[in-house]
């Protein structure tokens, strides 16, 4: 009932933004007497902030054509190295990379937003790096007779995805980076490769955001988690598939209910931030105009996750802490975290992230005693919110670079490695 009723609400914005956009036109016409006298700009002006606020979105592309190096501009290639059912491997490159650059996995939230949320992640990891991402399915999408998807799948994508990178010349595999809430199955997946001595488990991993373990100075969101029984998400956060989309039948976890969420979280900044939208129309400053379309183009893009991975998650991750308390489990497996002997960990906190709190992420450097100290190292970004670790001139200018360094220092050959620690 609950997607039913968000279709039609859908279908009744999708009309009302198109008339919107219609009408904002015909007021700034100057062959009609609004655009003529210049009485229509306020009433166009403020129609195009609605228009665009309720435009129907899909999924975004990332876009990337050119970057630029040091000076110098260069071609990004972007492929789909592995097509799986709830999501593919992409990779992206530039002809400026030398041949040994480092690769770099990078794991975008499967949390109700497209990868393309990380557009400004891969775009500055890329000067430096052959990056890859996880480009995760929208569950509405996919039929339900292609079976179902957890943690524990999630998990193995993530070791699949590593292996097809493969080993690097320092004996391990690839850079890992997490975003927010990855970083508790990237620290299992690593945990699991250690343990078996792969050769392509990770050479550092960068953990930014991520509910490590949210006992940590839990914000608004980890109290949500905690203050409602299990139950409660299972009855009231999961609907199901309507038939107009090919996974009709299947359990989901709206990407719509999620950004309602989220919004909510902060809607007197967002309001404000449409307040700024309206003024700078009115101003004629188009491009911060169009700065703020295409934040808001990207954040209402939306997903469905399937029920089964979010109540897990729900359960495991935030109810229960089971990876910080020592009880996390893959495929009925124990995952000890004391396995992780010589994967770098790099793990970066955002001093005003309101989705993270401070320490949930930094967590992870007490929970792995058999890791040398020289391969742990702790980062929080000043006056940057839960966005602004992964995206943004805080990102750009203050902690990438920290995780450039990271990433360079432990792509030495192994012997070297050794002697770090």
């Amino acid at each position: 009932m609950l997607y039913k009723a968000y279709e039609l609400q859908r279908s009744l914005l999708n009309a009302a933004s198109a008339w919107a956009s219609i009408g904002a036109d015909l007021l700034t016409d100057r062959r009609f007497p609004a655009g003529f006298m210049g009485w229509g700009e306020i009433p166009a002006n403020l129609l195009e902030v609605f228009a665009h606020a309720t435009q129907p979105r899909g999924k975004p592309t990332f876009g990337l054509r050119t970057i630029t190096v040091d000076g110098t501009a260069y071609p990004v290639t972007e492929a789909t190295e592995i097509h799986n059912t709830f999501g593919d491997l992409k990779r992206f490159s530039h002809t400026g990379l030398p041949a040994d650059a480092p690769r770099l996995l990078i794991v975008a939230p499967m949390s109700g937003h497209y990868a393309t949320l990380l557009r400004g992640t891969v775009e500055r990891m890329l000067e430096r790096c052959v990056v890859y991402i996880t480009d995760w399915a929208d569950a509405k999408l996919i039929p339900l007779d292609a079976g179902r998807f957890d943690l524990d799948d999630y998990i193995d994508y993530l070791i699949g995805y590593l292996e097809h990178i493969g080993p690097q010349a320092n004996g391990q595999g690839a850079h890992m980076m997490a975003v927010c809430q990855p970083s508790v199955p990237a620290l299992a997946a690593t945990a699991i490769m250690n343990e078996m001595g792969h050769p392509c488990r990770p050479a550092s991993l960068t953990m930014m955001g991520g509910p490590i373990d949210t006992r940590e100075s839990p914000t608004e969101v980890n109290d949500h988690a905690m203050n409602k029984p299990h139950v409660w998400f299972r009855h009231n956060a999961i609907t199901t598939v309507p038939s107009t989309y090919p996974g009709q039948g299947r359990r989901v976890y709206p990407g719509f209910v999620q950004l309602a969420s989220f919004m909510s979280m902060n809607l007197e900044s967002h309001m404000m931030s449409h307040w700024g939208l309206f003024r700078h129309l009115m101003a004629g400053a188009d491009e911060s105009a169009d700065a703020t379309k295409a934040f808001y183009d990207e954040y209402r893009s939306v997903c469905d996750m399937t029920a089964e991975f979010y109540l897990q998650t729900v359960d495991v991750v935030f109810q229960r802490h089971a990876l910080p308390r020592g009880e996390f489990a893959h495929r009925g497996k124990r995952v000890d975290l004391g396995d992780i002997r010589d994967t770098a960990l790099l793990c970066i906190e955002g001093e005003r992230d309101d989705i993270s709190g401070i320490g949930q992420t930094k967590a992870a450097l007490k929970l792995t005693p058999n890791l040398p100290e020289g391969m742990k190292r702790y980062f929080l970004a000043p006056e940057a919110g839960h966005y602004g670790i992964f995206n943004g001139s805080k990102w750009r200018e203050t902690i990438a670079p920290v995780v450039d360094e990271w990433i360079a220092k432990f792509e030495r050959p192994k012997a070297k490695l050794k002697a770090v620690s």
